[in-house]
C-alpha cells in the first residue's frame, strides 16, 4: 500500500537500482517526451551554481502519469571525486504530488540520473540512428558510459563496441564488464577519433571542456549522442561537426545555453533555426528525424528534469506496490 499523505517515502540508491530497469525507464522517458509535445507537462527549469572544484544544478519539471507529479532534483557534480573515493554525481530527487504539493518521496539521484540520461539516448537512437546500426563507440567509461551502452543495446542489435577513456585501466574494466554483460566484443580503443570513424553510433559522456570530435571524425550516416556538456564551460563536439549535421536537442533553450549547441551558436556556425527539432518533436512526429541514410545526426543531450520526473514516478509507483523504502513523517 502507498504511504499515507503525511508520509514521505525515502528510497536509497539500492532501491532505485532494484526498482528501475532500463526497458521501463526508456519507455517512461519516451512517453514523457510525447506528453511534452502534447502539452501535458509543467514547464521544466534549470539553475546552476559553480563551486571551486565542481558545481551544483537544480532541475525541475512536472508530468501527469495517471496522477500529476512534480520533481525537483539537486545534483552535485564534482569530476575530481574519483580520487576521493566518492561518486562524481551525488544528489537527491524530491517527488511531489502536483495536485496538492504533498512530498511523496525523496530518492537518491545518482543512479536515477545515469539511467534516465541513458534512456534519453536510447529514445533518440530509436528514432534517429540507422536501423542497421551495429557498432558503437563510447567515449567516457564511467557510470554513465556503462548505462549508455546497456541502454543502446536495448534498442539496436549491437555487434561490437569500442571503449575510449583517458584512463586506460577504466577503459579495460569497462570493456571486460560490458563484453560479458552484453555478450558482444567490447574493445579498448586508444584513439577515440579512429574508433568513432569506424562506428555507426558514437556516445560522448565525459567532463571535457574542449571538443573531442570534429566534422571529419565520424562516418556518413552516424548517430552521435553528446551527453557530457551540461554546463556552459563543457564541450565535446566542435561547432563544425554540429553545423555539418542534422541536430536534434532535448530542450532547445537549455542546449542553446549550456549544451554543445551553445558553442556552435557562439561561434556563428549555427542559428537556433538550424536545429531540426527537439526530441519531443521527433518522438511525436511533428518534426522529421533522420531524412537520409548518409546524414550524420547529432543528439545534444543536456538532461531535462522531464526525464527525472518520469523515472522518479516509475520508481515511486513500484516502491508503493512492493512495499519498498522507508516511510517517514518529515513534518514532525
Amino acid at each position: 500500500m502507498p504511504p499515507t499523505q503525511a508520509h514521505t517515502l525515502v528510497l536509497t540508491r539500492a532501491d532505485v537500482v532494484a526498482l528501475l530497469d532500463l526497458d521501463a525507464c526508456i519507455d517512461a522517458v519516451e512517453d514523457a517526451f510525447r506528453a511534452h509535445a502534447a502539452g501535458y507537462v509543467l514547464p521544466a527549469g534549470v539553475l546552476g551554481t559553480r563551486a571551486a572544484e565542481g558545481g551544483f544544478h537544480v532541475k525541475v519539471a512536472g508530468l501527469r502519469r495517471g496522477r500529476p507529479y512534480y520533481a525537483a532534483k539537486v545534483n552535485a557534480n564534482f569530476p575530481g571525486n574519483a580520487g576521493r573515493g566518492l561518486p562524481t554525481i551525488q544528489g537527491v530527487v524530491a517527488l511531489h504530488d502536483a495536485a496538492d504539493g504533498s512530498l511523496l518521496a525523496l530518492l537518491d539521484s545518482g543512479a536515477l540520473t545515469a539511467l534516465r540520461t541513458a534512456a534519453a539516448t536510447a529514445v533518440a537512437a530509436r528514432h534517429l540512428a540507422r536501423v542497421d546500426a551495429r557498432t558503437v563507440t563510447v567515449v567516457g567509461c564511467g557510470v554513465q558510459g556503462r548505462a549508455q551502452l546497456r541502454a543502446l543495446a536495448r534498442v539496436r542489435p549491437l555487434a561490437r563496441a569500442y571503449a575510449c577513456d583517458h584512463d586506460a585501466a577504466a577503459a579495460r574494466a569497462f570493456a571486460d564488464e560490458l563484453s560479458r554483460a552484453l555478450a558482444i566484443p567490447v574493445e579498448v580503443a586508444a584513439d577515440h577519433r579512429a574508433a568513432a570513424s569506424a562506428s555507426d553510433v558514437v556516445v560522448t559522456c565525459t567532463t571535457a571542456r574542449g571538443a573531442l570530435l570534429d566534422a571529419g571524425d565520424v562516418r556518413a550516416g552516424a548517430f552521435v549522442a553528446a551527453v557530457g556538456a551540461d554546463a556552459e564551460d563543457k564541450q565535446e563536439l566542435t561547432p563544425a561537426l554540429l553545423a555539418s549535421s542534422a541536430v536534434v536537442v532535448d530542450v532547445l533553450a537549455q542546449c542553446a545555453a549550456i549544451g554543445d549547441l551553445h558553442h556552435a551558436l557562439d561561434a556563428g556556425a549555427m542559428r537556433r533555426d538550424d536545429v531540426r527539432g527537439e526530441l519531443a518533436d521527433v518522438v511525436s512526429g511533428r518534426r522529421p528525424g533522420r531524412l537520409r541514410d548518409d546524414e550524420v545526426v547529432v543528439f545534444d543531450s543536456t538532461g531535462t528534469a522531464l526525464e527525472d520526473v518520469a523515472a522518479a514516478a516509475v520508481i515511486y509507483e513500484r516502491a508503493c506496490a512492493l512495499g519498498r523504502g522507508v516511510a517517514l513523517v518529515l513534518g514532525t
